[in-house]
């Protein structure tokens, strides 16, 4: 038997009976105003991401010259065509060479800037670690107030993978300087676009 189900025989073999209750989540007073778009960009910004509008002739010009200047996009929204196509990926590290991944995310939470993806908007959950750029597009109506509100939705019950992004990827050392795109993207760029709009 591996340790690994050794582990688990024991965790069953030691469960107290009966159904537990998962704890109720706090209801906290919102730490951010009213305009939940901007407080949401705002923090964003602060963690090394940037918010895009769509433009009005173009909905990607934000973003254009990126994809422009990109050998290899990995799309998983329909808006965006990509040259690497996700359903034909074997393995992880198969997205290593890819330049800009483009996903839709979930929701959005205001107080922290963060984004919220599962497996069904990622379709492969490496490409927002390994991809060197990543274009989220975001629906305003879809940033929530904090991260108490965003737990409260189904999406955490449902997927198989969840993962909140906050910025792009960074580190910083002992003597506090920080560098971003250390480990993972080097740039998190959050376009406003409603769904359907394009």
């Amino acid at each position: 038997m591996s340790s690994r189900a050794a582990t688990l025989e024991a965790i069953r073999k030691n469960r107290p009976s009966g159904e537990y209750a998962l704890p109720e989540v706090p209801v906290f007073a919102p730490l951010v105003g009213e305009d939940l778009v901007a407080e949401f960009g705002e923090r964003l910004k602060r963690m090394g991401g940037r918010i895009a509008e769509p433009g009005s002739a173009d909905p990607f010009e934000a973003v254009r010259e990126r994809l422009k200047a990109s050998k290899i996009v990995a799309s998983a929204v329909p808006e965006i065509e990509g040259n690497r196509d996700l359903s034909q990926v074997a393995q992880p590290q198969d997205l290593a060479d890819v330049d800009v991944a483009v996903v839709r995310a979930v929701f959005g939470v205001a107080e922290t800037g963060s984004v919220l993806f599962t497996q069904d908007e990622l379709r492969v959950n490496a490409v927002a670690y390994l991809a060197q750029h990543l274009i989220v597009l975001l629906d305003p109506a879809d940033i929530l107030v904090n991260i108490q509100a965003a737990y409260r939705r189904p999406e955490f019950g449902r997927a198989a993978y969840a993962v909140l992004h906050t910025g792009p990827s960074a580190t910083a050392d002992i003597e506090g300087v920080l560098i971003h795109g250390a480990q993972g993207v080097r740039s998190l760029t959050v376009l406003l676009m409603p769904r359907g709009a394009h």
